[in-house]
């Protein structure tokens, strides 16, 4: 928030940060699918999903009050936090207005009147070998902290494809005049808070709504290799045609859903 905001009583603003992650791989034989699911599953499971939480709590300034976990059969998982906003440090502003938070260098979980949430999806496609695991991650805080904080460690923390992101800052608050608010900080675009190295690697595309103070924005990785989309093979052990074949295939995942529809 900015210094010179001067508000009548609490922030009643509620700023919702959504993300949506996939990671595509290719698996060419059902034990393989199977073996990419399970590798899926215990590499984001409960436990690890927690940690991402505990950190998103620390990095947009806030602190657990509770917490809420489950794996699920036959895979997949959750993850709550019930969390409160800390006291404002008035020495380091910083701490608490929106703008870019730090990467990971250094599931579903619930604020005080806020919370952020976790679900993990993998799955694979019947016939072709695709397999797409998707992770749903949603922010949502009142009062002076920001979601915004966490993005680029949430970008990060994970091997992702294709990301879409959603903020949005609901419901209004007055200032000492009684004036409504119905934001309490500038934004253009969610790529404003976005390091610079994200920058360079993703292909975006924004769709913005300012009169309702709605941004969205889509990234699809640029680089293409194919060797880190085989699970269980390299490039080495097929043929040209059946390389040229699964790119095609992948590529054609990707673009779907990075223009979410079916593509001929």
């Amino acid at each position: 928030m900015s210094d010179n905001l001067r508000l009548h009583g609490f922030n009643n603003l509620t700023s919702s940060l959504s993300f949506n992650i996939y990671d595509i791989c290719y698996a060419k034989t059902e034990e393989q699918r199977t073996a990419y699911i399970d590798y899926i599953d215990e590499l984001y499971n409960a436990e690890r999903l927690t940690q991402i939480l505990k950190d998103v709590t620390n990095i947009i300034g806030a602190h657990v009050l509770n917490i809420a976990r489950q794996d699920y059969e036959p895979h997949g998982a959750s993850v709550t936090i019930l969390i409160a906003e800390h006291e404002l440090d008035d020495a380091n502003p910083e701490k608490t207005e929106p703008g870019p938070g730090p990467l990971p260098e250094t599931v579903v979980a619930h604020l005080d009147k806020s919370h952020v949430t976790v679900h993990s999806y993998p799955e694979s496609h019947p016939d072709n070998g695709i397999s797409t695991f998707r992770l749903d991650i949603d922010v949502s805080t009142c009062g002076h902290i920001s979601p915004l904080k966490a993005l680029n460690y949430l970008i990060h923390s994970f091997d992702s494809d294709i990301v879409t992101m959603d903020y949005r800052v609901r419901g209004f608050t007055r200032d000492v005049d009684g004036k409504k608010l119905f934001i309490d900080h500038d934004i253009a675009s969610i790529q404003d808070y976005l390091a610079e190295d994200t920058k360079q690697a993703y292909q975006m595309m924004d769709v913005n709504v300012y009169q309702d103070n709605m941004f969205h924005t889509k990234m699809l990785l640029k680089d293409f290799e194919l060797d880190n989309y085989l699970f269980g093979t390299s490039r080495r052990d097929i043929t040209f045609e059946e390389a040229r074949d699964i790119e095609s295939r992948l590529r054609k995942e990707m673009l779907e859903i990075f223009y979410s529809r079916n593509l001929d």
